[in-house]
C-alpha cells in the first residue's frame, strides 16, 4: 500500500505546486509524546502530516475565502510500553494509519469557519509504522520495540471529517480575546465520532479575524500587502468533549475480526489542547500541548498527553 500510496501523493502535490500561481503554504506537522516528556512513550506516539494548501477563487460576498488544501500523513499507536512482546502487556494494540486527504475550507465573513475533507489510505502492517518506529528508535538509540506481531492487521481506509466553528460573544470583550464554539464529526472505516467544544485565544496584540489567522489555518491572502502588515502571537485553549462510535486501530477491521488484539472502546472522553501560535512574513509556527482521557475499556488503560509542533512557509 505504501507504494501505492506514494506516486499519488507525488502526483497531487506537483499538481498542486506547479498548477497554482496564486497563494499557497507548504509545512509539516510533527505529533510525538516526547516534546511533553522525554519518559512518555505510549498509544498515540507519534504522526507526522506533511500538507499544501493554496487559496481559491471566490466570488461569494458572504465568504472571505476558500482554501483547498492536500495532505499526506502518518499516525503510530502503541501500548503502554513499547517491550510488549506479551498480550498480556498490551492495553492497547500497536497499529498504523497511512492515508492521504484532500479538503475544502471556507472562511466566511461573520467569522464561522467550515471544513469537509476527504482520507484514503489503509490501517496495518501496509502502513509502514513498524518500520518507521523500529528505525527512528534504533537511530536515536531508544529502547527496542517489541509487540508488532499483534498489531491491527490491514483494513481499508475511507474517511471523511466535518469541521464548523462559529465565533461567539462577538461584541463583549476586547480585541485581545474571543472566543468560539466548534465542532466535528469523523465517519468511515477508521473513525466514527463527535467532539464538540469552546476555544478561547488570548493576545498581548488585537487578534486577527479567523478568517486571517492561522488558527484554522486561514493564513493566505488574495492581497499581497496583507503579509506585511499581518502577524500574529497569541495562547489558545480549547476543552472538548469526544463521544466516539468506532475506531480502527483499536477494534480492527469493521469488516472482519482477523486483528490478533483488540478492546472494546470507552466511548464518552475529554480531549484537551493549548498552545501558542505565531506567524509572521513567510511563517507560521506553532507548539501545543495535547491531553487525552482513557480510551479503551480495560483496567490497565489511562489518559495520556502528547507535544505538536508545526512549520509552514507562505508562498507569495
Amino acid at each position: 500500500m505504501l507504494q501505492k500510496i506514494s506516486p499519488l501523493l507525488f502526483l497531487i502535490f506537483t499538481t498542486a505546486l506547479f498548477s497554482q500561481n496564486k497563494s499557497g503554504e507548504i509545512g509539516i506537522l510533527i505529533d510525538n509524546d516526547l516534546f511533553t516528556s522525554t519518559v512518555n512513550d505510549q498509544y498515540y506516539t507519534n504522526g507526522i502530516e506533511i500538507f499544501y494548501r493554496y487559496l481559491n477563487q471566490n466570488e461569494n460576498l458572504n465568504i472571505n475565502k476558500k482554501i483547498t488544501e492536500f495532505k499526506f500523513g502518518q499516525y503510530i499507536y502503541n501500548p503502554h510500553t513499547v517491550e510488549a512482546a506479551s498480550v498480556r502487556k498490551q492495553d492497547r494494540p500497536f497499529a498504523g494509519y497511512l492515508f492521504v486527504e484532500a479538503g475544502l475550507h471556507k472562511f466566511y465573513q461573520n467569522e464561522s469557519v467550515f471544513k469537509m475533507t476527504g482520507q484514503v489510505g489503509v490501517v496495518g502492517p501496509s502502513s509502514g509504522a513498524e518500520e518507521f518506529q523500529k528505525l527512528f528508535h534504533k537511530a536515536f538509540g531508544y529502547k527496542d520495540v517489541e509487540g508488532w506481531d499483534y498489531q491491527i492487521h490491514n483494513a481499508l481506509a475511507v474517511q471523511g471529517n466535518l469541521f464548523y466553528s462559529k465565533k461567539i460573544f462577538p461584541s463583549k470583550f476586547s480585541q485581545n480575546v474571543d472566543f468560539s464554539l466548534q465542532g466535528e464529526a469523523n465517519f468511515g472505516t477508521v473513525l466514527n465520532g463527535i467532539t464538540v467544544g469552546p476555544l478561547a485565544r488570548f493576545s498581548l496584540k488585537k487578534l486577527l479575524p479567523f478568517y486571517d489567522s492561522n488558527l484554522h489555518n486561514a493564513s493566505l491572502n488574495a492581497d499581497k500587502s496583507k503579509y506585511k502588515e499581518q502577524s500574529e502571537f497569541y495562547f489558545y485553549i480549547n476543552p472538548n468533549i469526544n463521544y466516539q462510535v468506532y475506531d480502527a486501530t483499536i477494534q480492527g477491521s469493521m469488516f472482519n475480526n482477523d486483528s490478533p488484539v483488540t478492546f472494546d472502546l470507552r466511548p464518552l472522553r475529554f480531549y484537551g489542547e493549548a498552545g501558542f501560535k505565531y506567524r509572521k512574513n513567510h511563517w507560521n509556527l506553532h507548539y501545543l500541548f495535547v491531553y487525552r482521557s482513557k480510551e479503551i475499556d480495560n483496567s490497565r488503560n489511562e489518559g495520556y498527553f502528547y507535544g505538536s509542533i508545526g512549520a509552514s512557509y507562505l508562498l507569495y
